[in-house]
């Protein structure tokens, strides 16, 4: 009995999802687009961004079938050789659905949502936006940058916008949209406390250094490369972390020169986590510390422990 049970459930969330999907993308107008295999979702998004004409709302939605974590049941038998269920972790290929909004103080940001128990969730948006959204707002001039801000006249004010960006207004702009968004957890669910909670998979955190002379950028750059081929060694790693590397610390220790066209770029690695640095459009010298794994500096997943994880990734990159 339990076994179909949970069978039943499975199977009416998946069907209710699919359903209110498809319902959805009608009632709002909403294309609902398949990706392709190799497709870059990216320049999809950017295709509708650019004929969107409000200020807010879902620019389409993408389906496509892709890996994921799950649980199922199997069948397994006690003492007496009865049979029951019995729950295990396990993989498979469900359909994804990105929802992919332009929001009012975000900008554009997706959400995605797996099709199979447990049902998982991702948000992924960019802090960039959201300051360049926040100074518009308050009307404050600024040239932008990809990813950043090229230069303004209120430099410290920009900072400190830019500084209040914290977990709180991350949840609330998830939970606006979870409201607005058909998602496989209904009323009654949420009722009884079952509900999405957000950890952190993935934190960049960038420093942007613009150049004064852009045009001789690219030689200074090519000198930091020259200069800094030993930070992937230990040594240089526990500076630029401000952790201890002894022999028993993961990952491989190196440094890696990436050229994508004719931009290269500095890779340094520390466990499951990097630091990239590269000069940006021709004017400027970007620093990044992306952080993959949480657990890499014994900080937990959940999206309240986002100030220390800040600490540590500008201070990673002001080290380097």
């Amino acid at each position: 009995m339990i076994r179909k049970n949970v069978a039943e459930i499975l199977s009416h969330h998946v069907t209710f999802e699919l359903e209110a999907i498809d319902r959805f993308a009608v009632t709002q107008g909403v294309d609902l687009v398949t990706f392709e295999k190799g497709q870059r979702k990216d320049d999809v998004a950017h295709k509708y961004l650019a004929t969107f004409a409000g200020d807010e709302g879902v620019l389409f939605i993408g389906k496509a079938q892709e890996k994921a974590s799950v649980f199922r049941t199997e069948k397994r038998r006690d003492a007496q050789g009865k049979t029951y269920p019995w729950i295990i972790r396990s993989t498979a290929r469900p359909h994804h659905y990105y929802v992919y909004i332009l929001d009012r103080d975000f900008g554009p940001l997706f959400i995605k949502f797996c099709s199979y128990f447990p049902y998982a969730a991702k948000l992924c948006l960019n802090g960039h936006e959201w300051l360049k959204r926040q100074l518009t707002q308050r009307e404050v001039p600024f040239e932008p940058l990809d990813n950043g801000i090229r230069s303004t006249e209120a430099p410290a004010r920009v900072q400190r916008i830019a500084d209040t960006l914290d977990a709180a207004k991350i949840d609330a702009v998830f939970r606006k949209w979870l409201r607005r968004l058909p998602h496989p957890f209904a009323p009654a669910h949420r009722v009884a406390g079952y509900r999405y909670q957000l950890s952190i998979l993935q934190a960049e955190f960038a420093l942007t250094q613009v150049l004064d002379r852009p045009r001789t950028g690219r030689c200074f750059f090519e000198e930091v490369i020259r200069e800094n081929l030993d930070l992937g060694r230990p040594d240089q790693m526990q500076l630029i972390f401000d952790r201890r590397v002894t022999r028993r610390t993961p990952g491989r220790f190196r440094t890696r020169v990436l050229t994508e066209g004719v931009v290269p770029s500095l890779h340094v690695e520390y466990k499951k986590s990097k630091v990239k640095q590269y000069h940006k459009e021709g004017q400027a010298l970007r620093t990044e510390t992306t952080i993959n794994d949480t657990y890499d500096f014994e900080i937990g997943r959940a999206l309240r422990n986002l100030p220390a994880l800040r600490e540590i990734g500008f201070a990673a990159n002001r080290r380097l």
